[in-house]
C-alpha cells in the first residue's frame, strides 16, 4: 500500500468475516426455549450441541474442589501468579465516589455502584482458557460484584463436566457457582434464569458466533462486555524489527482459530520478505500447523507495505485492532500515538502472548474494528455511575427561574410547576 492511502481503510484491509446477523434468527428460538422451559430446555439443546446429557446444569462443589486438589501444581502455580497480577492491575481501576459543589447548597455525587449479579462465559472448543476465568473473575470481584456465576461448555471425556483446568481456576478465585452450559443457551440461562440459575444483570466473556449473537439478541435484558469475533493481531514495524520475533508473534495469534487475524504494518520490504521467508518454517514446527496454516493464508491476514511509520499509523488506527504489537525504533513514543486498539504492546519484549496470561492486563478485548469505540473488560465494566443530587430549598429557588424558562422553551410547563409548587408561588392552571 504505497502512495496515497485509500480515503476509508477499513473497507480496504484484510479483516475475518463473522455475520453475526444472520445467525440473530438461529439463536433465537433457542433462547426463547429456554426463557419458557428454563432448566428441561438447557438439558436438552446442551445433550443436542455438546452431545453429552447432563441431569443438572451446575456443577457439584466437590467437583470444583477436585480439579484443584489434582491441578498439575506448574499450571497452579502460574494461575496464581496470572491470578496477583491481574489482581494488583483491576484493583487500581476502582472508581472513588466525587462531589461536586454545584452552587452553596446544591451538589451533584457521581457514586459509582457494581452491578447485582454477573454471567460469566469461559469458552470451550478448539482450546482451554482457565486464563479466561481470570480475565473475566478477577474485574468482577475488584469491582465489588456480590454474585458471580461461570458458564463454560460440557466436555464428553469429562463426564459433561467443562475441561478440570477451567474448574480449578474457578477455585482458585473462589468460585464456586459453575454450570456446564455453553453457546446461546447458556447465554439465554443467565438472561431469563433458571430453576437452577438465578437471572444474572450482565454477562461477559468471549464465545463463538452463537454467543456473540445471544448477546446482541438478549442485549437490553442484560448488559454486555462486546460481541467477541475472531482474535486479531496487528504488528507496526520498521525495518529494525526482529523477522523472527514478528512471525512468532503472527502465529501466536493464529493459532487460536481458521479465522484468525494476523496483519502485519510495516515501512520496510526486507522485513516483509524476511518475515514471509521465516513463516514457513516457524509454523511447521507447531503443534497445529494446519490451523495456523488456513488462518495466515485467508483472506484476514497479510502484510500491508506502507510508505512511511506515519501512515502505518494511519492503517493501525484504521485497522483498531484487539491487539497491537509495535516493533520500531522508540516503540514507546509510536504506540503513544496509536489511538485505537484494544491493547497496545510495546517492543519486542511485550508480546500478545504476556498479555494473553501474565502481563496483568485484561485480554477480553474488542474485536472486528470495536476498538475504535469499545474498551476491554475492566473495573469499569461492571459499575454503575449514579448521579446523587442534593439542592438545599436556597439552592432550588436560585435555579428556579432557569428552570421555568427553559421548561417553556421545551413546552413542557408541568416541570416548571413542579418547581413553582415547592415555593410560596402560585402553581398556573389551564383555568387560571
Amino acid at each position: 500500500m504505497r502512495g496515497s492511502l485509500p480515503a476509508d481503510l477499513r473497507d480496504v484491509l484484510p479483516r475475518a468475516e463473522l455475520d453475526v446477523e444472520a445467525a440473530l434468527e438461529k439463536v433465537r428460538p433457542i433462547c426463547d426455549d429456554v426463557r419458557h422451559r428454563g432448566a428441561a430446555a438447557v438439558r436438552e439443546l446442551t445433550a443436542k450441541f455438546d452431545g453429552v446429557d447432563v441431569a443438572s446444569a451446575r456443577v457439584p462443589a466437590e467437583a470444583v474442589e477436585r480439579a484443584l486438589a489434582e491441578l498439575d501444581p506448574q499450571v497452579r502455580a502460574a494461575l496464581e501468579e496470572s491470578i496477583r497480577r491481574a489482581r494488583l492491575v483491576h484493583r487500581d481501576q476502582r472508581r472513588t465516589d466525587v462531589t461536586t459543589q454545584v452552587v452553596p447548597g446544591g451538589t451533584v455525587t457521581e457514586r459509582w455502584v457494581p452491578v447485582d449479579r454477573v454471567g460469566l462465559y469461559v469458552p470451550g472448543g478448539r482450546a482451554v482458557y482457565p486464563s479466561s476465568v481470570v480475565m473475566n473473575v478477577v474485574p468482577a470481584q475488584e469491582a465489588g460484584v456480590a454474585s458471580l456465576a461461570v458458564a463454560s461448555p460440557p466436555q464428553k471425556e469429562f463426564d459433561g463436566l467443562p475441561h478440570p483446568t477451567i474448574l480449578a481456576a474457578c477455585a482458585l478465585l473462589g468460585v464456586d457457582e459453575v454450570y456446564a452450559v455453553g453457546g446461546a443457551q447458556a447465554v439465554a440461562m443467565f438472561a431469563y434464569g433458571t430453576e437452577e440459575c438465578a437471572p444474572a444483570t450482565m454477562v461477559t466473556g468471549p464465545g463463538n458466533i452463537w454467543v456473540a449473537a445471544a448477546k446482541r439478541l438478549l442485549k437490553g435484558r442484560i448488559g454486555i462486555d462486546s460481541e467477541a469475533g475472531p482474535t486479531e493481531i496487528a504488528i507496526l514495524a520498521d525495518e529494525t524489527a526482529d523477522p523472527v520475533h514478528v512471525a512468532a508473534d503472527l502465529i501466536s495469534q493464529a493459532e487460536h482459530d481458521t479465522i484468525a487475524a494476523a496483519v502485519l504494518v510495516t515501512t520496510s520490504p526486507e522485513l516483509a520478505d524476511a518475515v514471509e521467508k521465516e513463516l514457513p518454517g516457524q509454523v511447521s514446527a507447531t503443534r497445529h500447523s494446519e490451523r495456523i496454516t488456513e488462518a495466515l493464508s485467508g483472506r484476514q491476514s497479510g502484510i500491508v507495505l506502507v510508505s512511511s511509520l506515519d501512515d502505518g499509523l494511519k492503517v493501525v488506527d484504521a485497522y483498531a485492532a484487539e491487539h497491537l504489537e509495535i516493533h520500531t525504533a522508540d516503540a514507546a513514543a509510536v504506540a503513544a500515538r496509536v489511538r485505537n486498539a484494544g491493547a497496545i504492546f510495546v517492543g519486542t519484549y511485550a508480546p500478545v502472548s504476556l498479555g494473553d496470561y501474565l502481563a496483568g492486563s485484561n485480554h477480553v478485548l474488542p474485536t472486528g474494528g470495536c476498538a475504535c469505540h469499545s474498551s476491554g473488560l475492566s473495573v469499569q465494566s461492571f459499575l454503575r455511575g449514579i448521579h446523587v443530587v442534593d439542592y438545599s430549598r436556597e439552592a432550588l429557588a436560585q435555579a428556579a427561574a432557569h428552570v421555568s424558562v427553559l421548561a417553556d422553551a421545551e413546552d413542557l410547563p408541568a416541570h416548571g410547576a413542579a418547581i413553582r409548587a415547592r415555593f410560596d408561588w402560585r402553581v398556573p392552571t389551564e383555568s387560571s
